[in-house]
């Protein structure tokens, strides 16, 4: 075996240091690149109508709920009263929490009792960013979580 020299002992230092630093490199890119992490462009814009927003949603009274069943995303929109809410816009973004590239856009059906719209899935965590515009022209933005099981 040949001796360890600082010759030796400098190289393998400096080659566990540059796995450790390429590593972090590869996850910090892999972490920004799949979640951009924006929800708005502009936040103190958005901040400025916030609470009135968000009273004139309140004071809708309407309840949100979401399942997956045999891959169509089901929606349904009650009022206070428990009957269904057929709004006059629904856009929404269905996707997974942590990274971008799983999000679809559903085209939801209105069915009468709820909306319907077909997603392709897998098992986990999924979100359901909703847009909705009452028929009094109202804004509706909810974030509902949506369990998959299979």
């Amino acid at each position: 075996m040949a001796p360890l020299t600082g010759r030796k002992l400098f190289f393998g230092m400096a080659g566990a240091f540059g796995v450790i630093l390429s590593v972090n490199l590869l996850l910090a890119y892999s972490a920004v690149a799949t979640f951009p992490g924006l929800e708005v462009k502009n936040s103190y814009v958005a901040s400025q109508n916030f609470d009135a927003d968000r009273s004139a949603q309140l004071a809708l009274g309407w309840t949100v709920s979401a399942n997956v069943s045999d891959d169509e995303l089901h929606l349904s929109i009650t009022e206070a009263d428990g009957r269904p809410v057929e709004v006059a816009e629904l856009d929404g973004i269905f996707g997974r929490a942590t990274n971008v590239r799983d999000d679809q856009t559903p085209d939801f059906i209105f069915t009468g009792t709820k909306y319907i719209a077909p997603v392709t899935t897998a098992p986990g965590n999924w979100n359901l960013r909703m847009e909705a515009t009452a028929q009094d022209g109202t804004a509706f933005r909810q974030r509902v979580v949506v369990l998959v099981q299979r």
